[in-house]
């Protein structure tokens, strides 16, 4: 009788000592940061598995945290950029000197392409007042005039000439919860306006496959990738509107194409450049050096057309990096300034 006894008091008391063994183990598991999940805006794990390189700082543009914005080439190699907060447009010289090309006074300058005559043109904003305007100088700087007014009552954030010479313009309008936005095409001859894809929250950059026939852009407000088949210049095939990229985390900035079809997309805040096939399949990205510490809000990258180097421009959170531009290596060549 005693050992029956004993037995089950030894069995109830190994129970208790399993439960509370589990109970504790229970209690002392968690979640915990990782390198794949610590700092501010990792990776999302359906991205991680994507071909990887990262992008090494190339040129240092101010000491100060200047917001960098619309790189783009010329026809002759030469890379520019706007400097938002200084309200002016750089280039970079063939020795790799920075010099100011043009500045814009009264709105801070955020999208460029080069047009006919190797013009430049000028997207820039006065946020606080809600306008904006195109605007186009000559190959050295002078001749400022605009080609959309700020009356015309758009917010132009980017755009992209097509081989006709119109060109297609994001309108920055709305938020998340007011898709006011969209993205329009000016003709040749700058007479007609017409909507191309409508109902954007804040509809940001623009790019154009290489034979002119398929339209991107990206909408900051609600982080989506669009892609719009045309059948004209300005008009969207009816079957051809999509949306074939939901990205994770702010948020889809400037963007533009290369030779292959591919379409780049800087992602503000996060110190990285997402690349998309024709199709808008995910197929690889460019991390920027020190994005984790740095905190890196990237804006915007052209790619040269004649070595696949893609430069990416962006400013640093953190105080004391200052802004940068960075380069890596593309799929293939940059489309050349029409």
């Amino acid at each position: 009788m005693k050992k029956k006894i004993f037995a089950a008091v030894a069995a109830a008391a190994l129970l208790a000592f399993s439960q509370a063994a589990f109970a504790a183990q229970e209690a002392l598991a968690g979640l915990a940061y990782d390198n794949k999940t610590s700092g501010p805006f990792p990776v999302p794990a359906m991205e991680r598995g994507l071909q990887t390189v990262t992008a090494q700082r190339w040129l240092k543009v101010s000491d100060e945290q200047h917001e960098l914005e619309g790189a783009a080439f010329d026809k002759n190699g030469v890379l520019y950029f706007c400097d938002v907060t200084a309200r002016k447009v750089m280039r970079v010289t063939a020795d790799k000197k920075l010099e100011t090309f043009v500045e814009v006074k009264d709105y801070a300058p955020g999208g460029l392409a080069f047009g006919p005559g190797g013009r430049l043109y000028i997207a820039a904003l006065d946020m606080p007042a809600g306008k904006g305007i195109i605007a186009s100088v000559s190959p050295d700087g002078t001749d400022f005039k605009y080609a959309l007014a700020p009356e015309a009552g758009f917010m132009p954030n980017d755009l992209i000439f097509d081989k006709n010479g119109g060109f297609y313009f994001s309108d920055f309008k709305g938020s998340a919860d007011d898709p006011a936005g969209a993205v329009y095409y000016v003709s040749p001859d700058g007479k007609e306006i017409t909507p191309v894809m409508k109902n954007i929250a804040q509809a940001n950059g623009v790019a154009l496959s290489p034979d002119g026939t398929v339209l991107w852009t990206t909408e900051f407000g609600r982080g989506l990738l669009h892609r719009a088949a045309l059948e004209a210049p300005g008009k969207v095939w009816t079957l051809g509107r999509s949306v074939p990229y939901r990205f994770m985390g702010p948020s889809p900035d400037s963007m533009r194409a290369d030779s292959d079809g591919n379409v780049y997309v800087a992602m503000y805040w996060q110190g990285r450049v997402m690349a998309f096939n024709a199709n808008g399949i995910a197929i690889g990205q460019v991390l920027l050096e020190g994005r984790d510490a740095a905190q890196i809000a990237s804006t915007s990258l052209a790619i040269d057309p004649k070595t696949k180097d893609m430069y990416i421009v962006g400013r640093t959170i953190k105080e004391g990096e200052g802004a940068w531009v960075y380069r890596a290596g593309a799929f293939a060549h940059g489309i050349a300034a029409r």
